[in-house]
């Protein structure tokens, strides 16, 4: 028997059947809100069946890692448009801008403190698609400023985006990664540390 939803016409329309985006969308939405995220609960929510939502997400942590790049991508985009300057300048204001907004996150911090060990290792291990995907991002944002002319890098560019990348994380995540709460100024010393590796100069 077909299934219907109510419409403002008289006659009955058929109700839509989900698809991928509505997945993410809902994926998203309880992870906003501080649920987990079990795709067999998931799948019974959109009235799919489990074999179709993991061909359509791939699994959890896949999934987990698009809804978090869905909160990285616009801070960094934002980032790009708005920070002011060129070339080392620039570059450090991006970093800072973006890692300041997600040391401030409510959402990821709550993520890292209900289970730590799982959150570390979407947000940062070598198959975390969150992390391959910020790797990638850097470097292509140093790749356009040494394209421009406007940078000239003291080391390998892909190793430099990494070491960046990897600097960040050890100051968002220093509760899980050592025991330490994260701090502005810790983040403010990484700045200076980017600069360096940037090959500029910081003032004592």
């Amino acid at each position: 028997m077909a299934r219907y939803s109510s419409s403002t016409g008289d006659a009955p329309v058929r109700a839509q059947r989900a698809t991928p985006d509505d997945a993410f969308r809902k994926a998203r939405e309880h992870w906003l809100k501080g649920r987990k995220i079990h795709l067999a609960s998931l799948a019974e929510e959109l009235n799919i069946g489990r074999a179709t939502l993991f061909r359509w997400v791939g699994n959890k942590d896949l999934l987990l890692g698009d809804v978090l790049w869905s909160l990285y991508d616009p801070i960094r985009k934002s980032a790009l448009s708005e920070t002011p300057g060129e070339g080392i300048d620039y570059v450090v204001g991006v970093y800072r801008t973006i890692n300041l907004t997600l040391l401030n996150a409510e959402p990821v911090r709550r993520f890292i403190s209900h289970d730590p060990e799982y959150a570390l290792r979407i947000l940062t291990s070598a198959s975390s698609t969150v992390h391959s995907r910020t790797v990638n991002a850097n470097t292509q944002l140093l790749r356009s400023e040494q394209d421009k002319g406007r940078l000239k890098l003291p080391m390998k560019l892909e190793s430099l985006s990494y070491f960046m990348v990897r600097l960040a994380e050890s100051c968002l995540y220093s509760d899980v990664i050592c025991g330490r709460e994260p701090q502005l100024e810790e983040l403010e010393e990484s700045c200076k540390a980017v600069r360096i590796l940037l090959g500029g100069s910081v003032q004592k």
